[in-house]
């Protein structure tokens, strides 16, 4: 029986001409076809709406939101409160989705009952050819998993959650105040904090996100990630007053990830940022990065990775990275039609 429910599907886009119709092309295929699709071009300066105009033109459930630039949690806000469903998904308009994600996901929402607001997959990161390149990450966390949440993002990134119009709302949807001050990077986390303090969540245990994760894309400002992560930190505190230990935990955590990444990208003026953002409010952290991120045969195994990573880069730019097996490309686009 076909489970004629409607979900609402928002897709924030911003220049993205290059993946946007691979991700359209995911999303129309869903085995659940009662689908509202709606993509928020955030003033884009490409091509992107009118590949999306072409989309709508063949299938009646896409539709276009054209506005100013101003960062993706504005985007997604757009979207969700013109959205007509009270199930509401999002994508990222560079990620995948297998076709029956949502249909999964519906049915896990169905089962963990009204106190769930939430439902995650996992997520398997792919390349630029849409090929999987990683996919270790099994997060079997649910229930309440604020805790969970502040040691750091189990979910990991903002295309894998279905969610409950009610919790959008009781979470204030997305905080675009991190796009305003200049310290965009985590709403994802912050959202699902938000979401964490009043829902439940619920886990499909299936790779059904296919997170787009490419080398070009890991020279990020990392000294803005990381003041974005304490700007989440301060919010969750001042509620949470009795999660300081765990809130630490998860700013340590945060702070060595991007550490490591610098010491991965020989970037050694970014690892000196980041030290220093840390040494005054919280010295021993600055110091115990320092220990963690740059002992001597860090430097080599990160000197080693480094190369492995200029050889990748090569193959990508002369056309001869070696494909991958067919059966690593989960996310194949099955029937678009509405």
């Amino acid at each position: 029986m076909t489970d004629e429910r409607l979900v609402s599907i928002v897709i924030p886009a911003y220049n993205a001409r290059a993946t946007i119709d691979e991700t359209l092309r995911s999303v129309r295929s869903q085995t659940h076809r009662a689908l509202e699709i709606i993509v928020v071009d955030d003033g884009s300066r490409d091509e992107t709406a009118a590949i999306v105009r072409s989309h709508a033109a063949a299938d009646p459930r896409v539709r276009l939101i054209e506005t100013h630039n101003g960062g993706v949690a504005a985007a997604r806000n757009r979207g969700w409160q013109d959205a007509r469903s009270d199930l509401i998904a999002f994508v990222d308009a560079d990620d995948l989705w297998a076709p029956g994600k949502i249909e999964r996901q519906m049915a896990a929402l169905d089962t963990a009952g009204a106190e769930c607001g939430l439902v995650y997959c996992w997520s398997a990161k792919i390349d630029v050819h849409s090929h999987v390149t990683d996919n270790r990450d099994r997060p079997m966390r649910d229930g309440w998993v604020l805790d969970h949440l502040f040691r750091g993002n189990f979910i990991g990134n903002g295309s894998a959650a279905l969610v409950r119009r009610q919790a959008l709302i009781d979470a204030r949807g997305f905080e675009s105040g991190l796009w305003r001050a200049g310290a965009q990077g985590c709403e994802d986390i912050l959202f699902y904090a938000r979401v964490a303090e009043r829902h439940r969540f619920a886990v499909v245990p299936d790779y059904l996100v296919g997170y787009r994760y490419l080398p070009d894309n890991m020279s990020s400002n990392m000294c803005r990630m990381l003041r974005s992560w304490m700007m989440v930190v301060d919010e969750m505190a001042a509620r949470h007053g009795d999660k300081q230990a765990v809130l630490k935990e998860g700013m340590a955590n945060y702070a060595i990830w991007l550490a490591r990444r610098a010491v991965f990208l020989r970037d050694a003026r970014q690892l000196t940022a980041l030290v220093a953002m840390l040494a005054r409010p919280q010295p021993r952290l600055a110091a115990h990065i320092l220990f963690r991120s740059v002992p001597g045969a860090g430097m080599q195994l990160a000197r080693s990775a480094a190369r492995r990573l200029r050889q990748r880069l090569r193959a990508l730019r002369h056309g001869r990275r070696a494909q991958a097996p067919a059966q690593s490309h989960i996310f194949a686009i099955g029937d678009c039609a509405p």
